[in-house]
């Protein structure tokens, strides 16, 4: 039985940073958290709960929509892990409704795949005028099928989001998916403040990429973006340098009324960990510095790791590094309901990482936490 205390340099412990705190490992799990005893074995850099990302298209070459199966969600989970992002939610975008139900089913199929923690339905129920990268052509209003898919996997205990634009879906609407305990997140939509307001009333607890495919904050009219801004949903925001700019990221942190409620995320697509083009809809898409551009010329989701958008977060929008972990640790775990996965505690190592001084992420806590050897007898 492999037992033993390691202390990291430093800790992340879901909320703060902190030093001289120490770890008890038994067979590969952490059973405790406290003083560490003579004789811990020293790890250096800062030791934290792996990243979570609430919205990932694809990776490792593999785009969900087009390849709806348990090996291409193994394939895109295994492709974040090794960037530091241990749970996360695949994420299915506008398309034909079967699209739909294979990716409901692979996501059951994909029952115990390390990191994959739920799904996400980002749309077809969205605004067109707000559709982004979406293809038009399979925007529909929601429907008894998308509801359906979503109460059975609610009902067998599956964290789901749904991105949905208010003013295209009914109040009702909204109210019967939040029962369900799905998380409804607003985006893609040419909402004003007062339909943002009703859906939040009516259950909606989250928005999807702030400032992006959102109808934009003016002096007279707030309109989804200022509403969130202004809410206390969740809200998810992609911190690249290209979709939003980082001194309009930092606003957006600062302004809101209710500290932590905002998340990191990707929207990253099949280039993470794999080659530099995809196809999304018959046409190519390709990584040109640092963007992904469609054949319009337009952002079509994102190149970058929760990882990448950590460092960023600290680097160039100036926020602390505690501050900048629970935005891509804590708080999009409560925002799903899995606020264990924002802790160390009662973790394997392999879902734990170590950042060096930079926050690049040097490898897991199980490449660097080595037992003790027991001494030989015989010498």
């Amino acid at each position: 039985m492999i037992d033993h205390w390691i202390i990291p340099d430093h800790l992340f412990d879901g909320q703060t940073i902190q030093s001289g705190i120490g770890l008890h490992v038994k067979d590969g799990h952490v059973i405790d958290i406290g003083p560490a005893p003579k004789g811990a074995q020293k790890v250096h850099g800062l030791l934290t709960p792996g990243y979570i990302d609430l919205q990932v298209n694809g990776g490792g070459g593999v785009l969900l929509n087009a390849t709806p199966t348990r090996e291409g969600i193994a394939t895109i989970a295994k492709a974040h892990r090794q960037f530091g992002t241990v749970a996360l939610l695949p994420t299915v975008i506008t398309d034909e409704a079967n699209v739909l139900d294979d990716v409901a089913n692979a996501i059951l199929s994909a029952k115990g795949i390390p990191g994959i923690i739920g799904l996400h339905i980002e749309g077809p129920h969205i605004s067109e005028a707000r559709k982004g990268t979406h293809d038009a052509r399979f925007i529909r209003p929601l429907d008894d099928r998308t509801i359906a898919v979503v109460s059975h996997l609610r009902n067998i205990g599956l964290p789901v989001m749904i991105t949905l634009a208010p003013e295209v879906t009914p109040l009702e609407q909204i109210s019967v998916l939040a029962k369900t305990g799905a998380v409804v997140s607003l985006g893609h939509t040419n909402a004003t403040a007062d339909q943002v307001q009703a859906a939040i009333d009516a259950g909606a607890t989250c928005a999807t990429h702030l400032f992006n495919a959102m109808s934009p904050m003016t002096s007279r009219e707030p309109g989804a973006v200022g509403a969130v801004i202004n809410s206390t949903l969740y809200a998810g925001i992609i911190a690249d340098g290209f979709h939003v700019d980082d001194s309009m990221v930092g606003l957006a942190i600062r302004a809101r009324p209710k500290p932590d409620r905002m998340m990191l995320v990707s929207d990253s697509m099949a280039t993470v960990g794999g080659p530099d083009r995809f196809d999304l809809y018959g046409r190519d898409v390709v990584l040109q510095d640092g963007r992904l551009l469609n054949s319009a010329g337009n952002l079509a989701g994102a190149h970058i790791t929760q990882a990448e958008g950590v460092q960023r977060l600290i680097e160039k929008v100036g926020i602390s590094p505690d501050a900048a972990l629970r935005m891509a640790i804590t708080t999009p775990a409560k925002c799903m309901g899995v606020s264990a996965l924002a802790s160390p505690l009662n973790r394997p190592l392999e879902d734990l990482i170590l950042l060096d001084v930079d926050h690049s992420v040097r490898g897991t806590l199980s490449e660097y936490a080595i037992a003790p050897q027991t001494p030989n007898a015989a010498e």
